[in-house]
């Protein structure tokens, strides 16, 4: 299996190298040449959650180096359960936050990190991962690097526009961790990661590789649970659930449709975004436009330019065959703060207000609408208290875990959001030119 980019199709590379590289050369995303063909018949004696990743895994690590290790890889991936739970009127919940930062990033992060660990051990120089994050992909990432050897990370957020208790979960790491704050919104965090990609400096100084889900090895593990789910639902009923997922920065989204090109038996697929609309317009108008973010109760969504829609344009070139594979939700903060607000009585359930955004699309149902549904839980709601618990008029108990990493919390450096306020941090007090590259 080869990795091509999206704007340069013919420039194609290997599995590890794709995972190393994060973005191609030209500055384009990586994605596979092809998608298996494996239907529900492929995964017969696959039971847990670990045995259907390394069979949907295989073939996306066939002649690759890691795919020795696939097997162990996977394991590393879980160790904590990823439970479906019927809520009622046709609709399943799966949720994706019993891992270690209680949100669904955990899987793809703990994936990279196991495989960037193996492809670096004994290299000469430690890989270097840059991370914008707009509230839980930096939690997720800082925790399953932390301590890795030769791994290097550092993690970029927005000052003020992720929860108190997400900016805990940041500041919580040490050793090979490093934090930042930067005074702007997500897409500028993003940007500085990709412009130090682009800059030559520091592609001279540095190993650099991404966690985001830019990176293709954020996406590829996270169809395992979509790839588990729907063959758990297919086996008890016969038929193809449809989905609702969360959508920001478009990855999970898209490891969605990626398991359902691959064969599994998936349904329709619904992006529900926050108010933020660079999918709905496009979806509307047939034009992609960015906008600039705009701030919202569910912060981990408020992308105005996500970075995988590049991908979705590139598998799915035309607004209209895009249309044909999914649909979007757009729902602002006052459904949002409905449904958290009314989860215990309707579903029996505190939503965070990410899943929240899911549930209002499921709402939006036709009510003679009588399909199976899986709404993606993508975060606990206690990571949200100051959004939740005045809603639902209680406290939310927080997981253990999440406990653990904001007792460590700390403070760490503020920047102006520019590559030079980066390099600062980065490479200490180096010796820079003006535009902040070294000399």
């Amino acid at each position: 299996m080869q990795y091509l980019s999206t704007r340069t199709p013919d420039h194609r590379v290997s599995l590890s190298t794709a995972l190393q590289d994060g973005l191609a050369p030209d500055g384009g995303l990586y994605v596979p040449e092809r998608f298996p063909d494996l239907g529900p018949g492929a995964f017969a004696n696959c039971t847990t959650i670990e045995e259907v990743a390394e069979r949907l895994l295989r073939p996306f690590a066939e002649g690759d180096p890691l795919a020795q290790a696939l097997p162990e890889i996977c394991e590393a991936m879980y160790g904590f359960p990823v439970p479906m739970r019927d809520v009622g009127r046709g609709t399943h919940v799966l949720e994706l936050f019993h891992g270690p930062t209680a949100a669904f990033k955990d899987v793809g992060a703990r994936f990279l990190a196991d495989s960037l660990a193996r492809l670096n051990e004994g290299a000469d120089q430690p890989l270097t991962i840059l991370v914008a994050t707009s509230g839980d992909t930096g939690a997720a990432v800082a925790a399953a690097f932390w301590k890795k050897p030769n791994v290097e990370v550092v993690v970029l957020y927005p000052k003020g526009k992720v929860s108190d208790r997400q900016e805990q979960q940041l500041t919580g790491w040490s050793d090979n961790v490093q934090t930042v704050a930067v005074r702007g919104v997500f897409d500028d965090c993003q940007q500085l990661v990709k412009h130090a990609f682009q800059d030559d400096a520091w592609q001279e100084r540095l190993r650099l590789s991404s966690a985001n889900s830019i990176n293709i090895g954020r996406l590829l593990p996270q169809m395992t649970y979509y790839a588990y789910a729907s063959l758990q639902h297919w086996r008890a009923h016969g038929t193809r659930p449809n989905v609702i997922v969360p959508s920001g920065n478009l990855g999970n989204g898209l490891a969605c449709l990626y398991a359902r090109e691959c064969g599994l038996p998936i349904g329709d697929v619904v992006f529900a975004t926050n108010q933020n609309r660079p999918v709905t317009h496009y979806l509307d108008t047939g034009t992609y436009e960015a906008f600039e973010s705009q701030e919202t109760l569910a912060t981990a969504m408020d992308v105005g330019d996500p970075s995988n829609m590049e991908r979705l344009r590139h598998h799915w070139p035309s607004a209209e065959g895009l249309r044909e594979v999914l649909g979007a939700e757009r729902v602002p903060d006052a459904q949002i703060e409905r449904q958290v607000r009314r989860g215990l009585d309707a579903w029996d359930t505190v939503w965070d207000p990410h899943t929240a955004t899911a549930v209002e699309a499921r709402e939006r149902l036709d009510p003679d609408d009588e399909r199976p549904w899986i709404l993606v839980a993508t975060a606990h709601p206690a990571k949200f208290p100051e959004v939740v618990e005045p809603l639902v008029d209680r406290a939310v108990d927080v997981p253990d875990p999440l406990a653990e990493v904001m007792a460590r919390s700390h403070d760490v450096p503020m920047i102006e959001p520019t590559l030079g306020a980066l390099a600062d941090v980065v490479f200490g007090d180096r010796k820079r030119d003006p535009a902040g590259k070294q000399t």
